[in-house]
């Protein structure tokens, strides 16, 4: 997972995109991650975030570059100054993005980063029987289509 900063530039099988602001990877026939895209849509005051299912060709690609399993999507991706986040830390960098209040989910970080882990892995692993599956990938409204890439 260490690799350098925009290293999926140079990888022929990741797709060209916009990577000037952070891109979210997420599991779009999930309902608790597709519900989390739509949070961050509505309150991402700035328009920091773009998105990207995990199931689009660029999502595909880039769980590949990272080392990711890429039909088992356990963990969204944050990909930030060229850099990939997952699990805790990918979430957390994701709520502080958002600003006041959300940023203060940095708390969570007084915790060590397995524990943290150890939390998300358990959700993540039972996120269908907690919120279900979604027969049709996430779709956005279509004020927030040029922010979905893919």
């Amino acid at each position: 997972m260490n690799r350098a900063p925009y290293s999926y530039r140079d990888d022929p099988a990741v797709p060209a995109f916009p990577d000037d602001r952070p891109v979210i990877v997420f599991d779009g026939a999930c309902v608790f991650c597709s519900g989390w895209a739509k949070t961050v849509l509505r309150h991402d005051r700035r328009r920091r975030y773009r998105l990207a299912t995990a199931q689009s060709p660029l999502g595909q690609a880039l769980y590949v570059h990272f080392g990711l399993e890429p039909q088992d999507y356990e963990t969204n991706l944050l990909i930030e100054d060229g850099r990939a986040w997952t699990k805790s830390e990918g979430t957390i960098r994701m709520f502080e993005g958002l600003g006041a209040p959300w940023s203060a989910a940095v708390v969570m970080r007084v915790l060590p980063e397995p524990i943290r882990d150890a939390l998300y892995e358990f959700v993540a692993r039972n996120r269908f029987r907690l919120a279900g599956r979604r027969e049709v990938c996430f779709v956005p409204q279509p004020g927030d289509r040029e922010r979905v890439l893919g």
